[in-house]
C-alpha cells in the first residue's frame, strides 16, 4: 500500500506538471493578451510598460518558469478583471461548484442505483423496459437545453423556484437536477449491466438456495460484488460534473469556478484561467486516487503492491 501511495504521489507530481504546460501554452495561443488588457487609449509606449509589468515582454520559456514556481506556493497572480488573487477568487467560486457537483451526485447515485437493481432483477418487464428507455433519453438531452426547460416550468409558469444565483438553498435543485439526470442515466444502465452479469453468477444461486432473503442476496452478494465497474464509472462521470457544470452554471446564473472561468476566458483574465484549470485538473486526478483506495473497501482481496 506505501509502494501504491508512493507511485501515486509521483504520478501527480508528473501530470500536475503536465497540465501546467498545456494551460500555460494553450491559454496563449491567440495572441498578445496585453491588447486585451489595455484600455483602448494607451499609445505603445504605455502598452509596453504594461507588458513589462505582467512580466509578458520575457521569452516564453522563463515566462513559464516563473509562473512553475509561483505556481507551487499557489500563486498563480493577480486577476486584471478583479484586481484581486486569482486564488482567492479560485477558492471562492470552487465551493459552489464542489457543492453543485456533490448535490448532482447524490441526486444521481439516488435514482440510479435502485433503478439500476429493479431493472436487472425485472429484466424485460414494463419496469425494465420503462427505465431503458428513460436512461437513453437521459442520456442523449442535453444538459443546457434540460436547464432551460426546467426555468420555464418551474421558474416562469409555476414560480415554485429562483431561476438564476445562490441566494437562497432552494436555487441549488435545478442546476443540480440537470446536472444529476445525465448522471444518473449512465450509472443506471451501468447498473443494470452489471447487477445482470452478477445475478447469474454460481455464488449468488448458492446464496438463494441456503434461504437467504432476497433482500440480502440483492444487497450483501449480487450489488457488492456489482460495485467495482459502477464506482469506477461514477468516478469519471464525478470529474465530469466538474468540468461539465461550466455549462450548467452559466445558464443557471450559478456563481461557481465553471461561470468564472467563462468569463475570464471572454476577457483574457489569463491568470483566473491558469488557476481554474489548474484546480479543474487536481480535482479530478484527486477523485480517480479516492476511487482507487475505495476499491479495496468494496473488495479486501484487491491489493496495490
Amino acid at each position: 500500500m506505501r509502494a501504491f501511495i508512493l507511485s501515486r504521489l509521483i504520478q501527480l507530481v508528473v501530470t500536475m506538471f503536465m497540465v501546467s504546460l498545456v494551460v500555460f501554452f494553450m491559454v496563449r495561443l491567440r495572441g498578445d493578451p496585453i491588447l486585451v488588457m489595455a484600455p483602448p487609449n494607451f499609445d505603445a509606449e504605455q502598452i509596453a510598460k504594461l507588458r513589462a509589468a505582467w512580466g509578458f515582454d520575457k521569452p516564453l520559456g522563463e515566462q513559464y518558469i516563473t509562473f512553475l514556481t509561483k505556481a507551487v506556493r499557489g500563486d498563480f497572480g493577480k486577476s486584471f478583471q478583479a484586481n484581486r488573487p486569482a486564488m482567492e477568487l479560485v477558492i471562492e467560486r470552487l465551493g459552489y461548484t464542489y457543492l453543485l457537483a456533490a448535490a448532482a451526485a447524490a441526486i444521481g447515485v439516488t435514482i440510479a442505483i435502485p433503478l439500476g437493481i429493479v431493472s436487472a432483477l425485472k429484466r424485460n418487464s414494463l419496469i425494465d423496459l420503462v427505465s431503458t428507455a428513460l436512461a437513453s433519453l437521459g442520456t442523449a438531452m442535453p444538459s443546457f437545453w434540460l436547464g432551460l426547460m426546467l426555468i420555464i416550468i418551474f421558474s416562469v409558469h409555476l414560480r415554485m423556484l429562483p431561476a438564476f444565483g445562490a441566494l437562497e438553498p432552494r436555487a441549488l435543485i435545478m442546476p443540480a437536477v440537470t446536472l444529476g439526470v445525465g448522471m444518473a442515466a449512465r450509472l443506471s444502465r451501468l447498473t443494470r449491466s452489471a447487477m445482470l452479469e452478477v445475478l447469474s453468477q454460481d455464488y449468488v444461486r448458492t446464496a438463494r438456495s441456503k434461504g437467504l432473503a432476497q433482500k440480502a442476496v440483492v444487497l450483501r452478494h449480487a450489488l457488492r460484488n456489482a460495485l467495482i465497474p459502477i464506482v469506477t464509472v461514477f468516478g469519471l462521470q464525478l470529474g465530469w460534473l466538474l468540468g461539465g457544470s461550466v455549462v450548467v452554471e452559466s445558464v443557471f446564473s450559478w456563481p461557481g469556478l465553471g461561470r468564472q472561468m467563462i468569463d475570464s476566458i471572454n476577457v483574457r483574465d489569463i491568470a483566473m484561467v491558469q488557476a481554474g484549470l489548474f484546480f479543474f485538473a487536481l480535482s479530478f486526478i484527486l477523485i480517480n486516487y479516492a476511487i482507487d483506495v475505495i476499491y479495496i473497501l468494496i473488495d479486501p482481496r484487491i491489493r496495490f503492491d
